[in-house]
């Protein structure tokens, strides 16, 4: 059977991905969400409405992306929150891991001593490690990273397509 070969260079081109995600990197948090739209202006209901064709979903992506990126950070931080209040045995995980390591570190490398036994740091992680992962397992965390990479894309992608420029920015795209 023939293999099918997907151009991920031209969709993700087409959608100009390439250097959209330079700028976050380069910012601190506190700086990253300085720019956060008013919820009014980010749930202007007066602003939807159906695109035309691919290039203004294109045209509307590419602005809006750059326009409400904090606002579609905050989104995606909700929706990892949902994701994880849904899926409690997750969560539990998460938290038995870093409180784990977090215990373990401030023995400092020194051994712990319960009274009847001893045990070694190097134990420890071994005990956290074959307690951790298969209830890590069990919690199916890459169904949940797939639903929230899924509701996210959805979400998001579905608000920029749908949410017009403002009369400004077209105007200035014709002037140029």
């Amino acid at each position: 059977m023939a293999r099918i070969n997907i151009p991920l260079d031209a969709l993700t081109s087409r959608l100009n991905f390439s250097g959209r995600f330079d700028s976050v990197r380069s910012q601190s948090l506190a700086n990253r969400f300085a720019n956060l739209k008013p919820v009014g202006e980010f749930f202007d209901v007066k602003r939807l409405s159906r695109p035309r064709d691919f290039a203004e979903i294109q045209g509307r992506v590419n602005y809006n992306l750059s326009y409400f990126s904090s606002n579609y950070a905050v989104v995606f931080v909700m929706l990892a929150i949902y994701s994880l209040l849904t899926n409690l045995l997750l969560f539990f995980v998460m938290l038995l891991v870093v409180g784990g390591m977090f215990g373990i570190s401030k023995l400092q490398g020194a051994d712990l001593d319960l009274g009847f036994a001893r045990f070694t740091s190097s134990q420890l992680y071994t005990g956290l490690l074959i307690v951790a992962v298969p209830l890590g397992i069990w919690a199916r965390p890459i169904t949940t990273i797939l639903w929230l990479v899924g509701a996210s894309a959805v979400t998001i992608l579905g608000h920029a397509s749908l949410m017009d420029k403002p009369i400004e920015a077209s105007f200035s795209e014709e002037a140029v």
